[in-house]
């Protein structure tokens, strides 16, 4: 059976035995309009801090940075925005530096302390730590610092 989300977004729900037919989550909602569209994607945000571990918030509007139009789906009690950016923005869009960016921008400079940045670095395995330093051009200066102390390992 295929259930119909929104226009031109249809998919095919899973089933859990104990739990009936299962929503599908924002990533996969969000991956489908970026593949309908061909769209590049970015989660921002609440969700981008969530998806790190750097916020326990589940936000009922759930952002993606795209560089496609913008763009409202609601799935249930879910709201998914597509908001269009920069291209600036979207040059680290799908990598996990682009993900580190955009939560550390919600955090806010004076919100980011000592106990985030171990979070980071309990999270971020040797391939994303060689990204960050990659990517580090593409970051504001303040966390660019973060992500120099993030790939020497100095937390």
């Amino acid at each position: 059976m295929i259930r119909w989300l929104a226009r031109g977004l249809y998919l095919y729900p899973k089933t859990h035995p104990k739990l009936g037919v299962l929503s599908p989550t924002p990533d996969q909602i969000a991956q489908a309009l970026a593949g309908k569209d061909d769209l590049r994607i970015q989660p921002s945000g609440a969700y981008a801090a969530n998806l790190l571990g750097l916020s326990e918030q589940v936000p009922a509007k759930v952002v993606f940075l795209t560089d496609g139009m913008n763009r409202k789906i609601k799935v249930g009690n879910q709201e998914i925005i597509l908001k269009r950016t920069t291209p600036k923005n979207m040059v680290t869009a799908g990598q996990t530096s682009g993900l580190v960016i955009q939560s550390l921008r919600y955090l806010g400079k004076d919100h980011v302390d000592e106990e985030v940045i171990g979070t980071l670095a309990e999270r971020l395995g040797p391939d994303d730590r060689r990204q960050l330093i990659k990517d580090i051009r593409h970051a504001p200066a303040w966390i660019g610092v973060i992500f120099r102390r993030l790939a020497e390992g100095d937390n």
